[in-house]
């Protein structure tokens, strides 16, 4: 199928304002069908080749590569091992509901800097913010524990420990 130039390319994720133009912190990325279909055999195999994944989607070898490659400048996903840190020898897996008074943002982006922590959102709920750690073993949750608490703004938290972890997917496909 022939390009016309100056025609968007229906294979670029486009990046689109959110209704009423104001954009959004994270802009929302629109995939075609094929770009979907190629998210959703990435999740479920991460490591499938691009020849493979070209002929499920109809597109050469060529063609899958630039579109993952955009895919993953514009953010709208990662390929990465995921791994159960438990197996591994980390001690410590939880999840740390966080309260807080004044900027959240300010507190969600601060948490988010510390590298031990994996995972902050911020929610609606009980807990302004839930954050995910993983450890070598008490004394590191101790520590972070410690310093997540001494921030200006963070009133109470409440840790949840892992115990085994039952289930963790990542293919809720796409829309």
């Amino acid at each position: 199928m022939a390009h016309t130039p100056g025609a968007p390319l229906a294979s670029a994720p486009r990046l689109r304002p959110e209704p009423g133009g104001r954009e959004r912190d994270s802009p929302r990325v629109v995939l075609d069908d094929v770009s979907k279909q190629i998210v959703e055999l990435l999740q479920h195999d991460g490591r499938r080749s691009y020849a493979s994944i070209g002929k499920a989607v109809g597109l050469s070898e060529a063609a899958v590569r630039q579109r993952v490659q955009r895919l993953l400048e514009a953010g709208a996903m990662q390929i990465v091992a995921v791994t159960d840190p438990m197996s591994l020898g980390f001690r410590r897996q939880t999840m740390i509901g966080v309260r807080c008074s004044g900027d959240l943002e300010r507190v969600a982006d601060h948490l988010a800097g510390m590298e031990e922590i994996d995972y902050v959102v911020i929610t609606a709920g009980s807990f302004d913010l839930l954050i995910e750690v993983v450890c070598e073993d008490d004394d590191q949750l101790l520590e972070i524990l410690s310093r997540v608490r001494s921030f200006p703004s963070v009133t109470t938290t409440e840790t949840f420990v892992y115990l085994k972890l039952r289930k963790q997917t990542y293919s809720w496909g796409t829309r």
